[in-house]
């Protein structure tokens, strides 16, 4: 093994700082993130697999626990209270009987459109918090380091998918009058 070109105390300092910035950012997109959802009964990790699914058209139950980074009893004990509340179907594939796969259902599609398009960017903080940087370099910080911290913990699978979510919310939802609305739903009011 070659020479370190860090010190210990460099990746402790780094470590730590990036874990107490971490939290510190957590806690405050966790109560952003719950108070978004609560319109709809739902908490967290029952949301975001509502994501997942919708953005992968579906999902297994192991793609849902890594791409949710929860583990797999977690993925599919809250699949399974979405399912019972008609948000999404369980089934298995006739070439594949080991896995378990959820769609969401039309119901959990309309509920998944009504959480976007009630998104407020006046009740995210974290949001907010980016507001004056965009004022300075004319952006939003993209937080490519983070972005490639992840990667290389997660791996590009993982990246691909959270890069995918984020085109389709760009290319299926449009604003009008400061809310997203799904771009089907405005062309069939703009048709009566």
């Amino acid at each position: 093994m070659g020479e370190k070109e860090f010190s210990v105390k460099e990746a402790l300092l780094f470590s730590q700082r990036i874990g107490q910035l971490s939290k510190a950012l957590w806690k405050s997109v966790e109560k952003d993130w719950q108070q978004w959802i609560k319109p709809f009964d739902l908490n967290i990790n029952e949301h975001h697999i509502l994501w997942i699914a919708y953005h992968l058209g579906g999902a297994s139950i192991s793609d849902v626990a890594k791409f949710g980074v929860m583990h797999v009893s977690t993925a599919f004990n809250f699949s399974k209270k979405l399912e019972e509340r008609g948000l999404l179907t369980f089934s298995k594939k006739e070439n594949d009987k080991r896995n378990t796969y959820i769609q969401l259902t039309e119901e959990g599609e309309k509920v998944f459109h009504q959480i976007v398009e009630g998104y407020d960017p006046e009740q995210n903080a974290a949001f907010q918090a980016s507001v004056p940087l965009k004022e300075i370099f004319g952006k939003f910080p993209e937080i490519i380091e983070m972005m490639t911290i992840v990667r290389n913990i997660y791996g590009d699978d993982f990246m691909e998918i959270f890069e995918k979510s984020f085109n389709n919310i760009e290319n299926e939802f449009n604003e009008e009058d400061g809310k997203l609305r799904k771009k089907e739903c405005l062309e069939e009011t703009e048709l009566v």
